[in-house]
């Protein structure tokens, strides 16, 4: 295996939840706030909001991740017809979800401030990536960012990976991907010819994930230093 000279890392699932699927995240905030939803009506919103975002400039570039958030989490409540408990929303499920996130990047920047390789962000976003990196603090340590609304590429797409090898100035072989999904990162970061490490968490579904797919499992982004 060549030398890692450069990595290209996800953004959502990876270095904002360690790891843990965003629709697993909303979840449990949803559990621990005593919504009256089920896990099944839950999900069917999850994934009807997420298409919603994907279809329609809903996000604006200059949207922070809170207010991302805040947005997600009232387009869920409304597709699940909770209007009327609105006014929990953010006391009890924005707020704490936020402070984990806060909890997470933290963590990642300092483990990327370790890594002396180039960077690059290689995310399927909404066209905000810039602005919540930024608060974050994490916009200084990639050189550049490869979004899929700004792109016009969606990962599994294989492409999107491409891109981001080409901004680090390297060939396939030499760049790290690191992700969350085996699916939509690692799969197809081995099909664009990378080297590819899976983050191991806790996964959208209960199916079997292939976990040989990746060239290393990590259960800590930390672990990525040992490579």
């Amino acid at each position: 295996m060549n030398k890692v000279k450069g990595y290209i890392f996800d953004y959502g699932g990876t270095l904002d939840t360690g790891g843990c699927h965003w629709g697993k995240m909303l979840w449990h905030a949803w559990e621990q706030a005593e919504m009256p939803v089920t896990e099944q009506q839950f999900r069917q919103a999850y994934v009807q909001v997420e298409r919603r975002l994907g279809r329609e400039n809903i996000i604006q570039p200059d949207y922070t991740f809170h207010k991302t958030l805040e947005t997600k989490v009232m387009m869920e409540m409304a597709e699940m017809g909770l209007e009327d408990h609105s006014g929990i929303t953010n006391a009890q499920i924005v707020s704490p979800l936020y402070n984990a996130v806060l909890r997470h990047t933290t963590h990642s920047r300092e483990v990327l401030q370790q890594l002396p390789q180039p960077k690059v962000l290689v995310s399927n976003f909404y066209g905000n990536m810039s602005t919540v990196l930024q608060e974050f603090d994490l916009d200084p340590l990639f050189l550049q960012v490869v979004e899929s609304a700004v792109v016009g590429i969606r990962k599994p797409d294989p492409r999107i990976f491409l891109l981001g090898v080409e901004a680090l100035g390297l060939t396939p072989g030499d760049v790290l991907v690191v992700g969350d999904s085996i699916a939509k990162d690692i799969l197809p970061a081995k099909e664009a010819g990378c080297q590819t490490a899976w983050l191991r968490g806790e996964q959208w579904t209960d199916d079997p994930v292939d976990e040989e797919a990746a060239d290393y499992v990590f259960d800590d982004l930390s672990e990525i230093i040992t490579i």
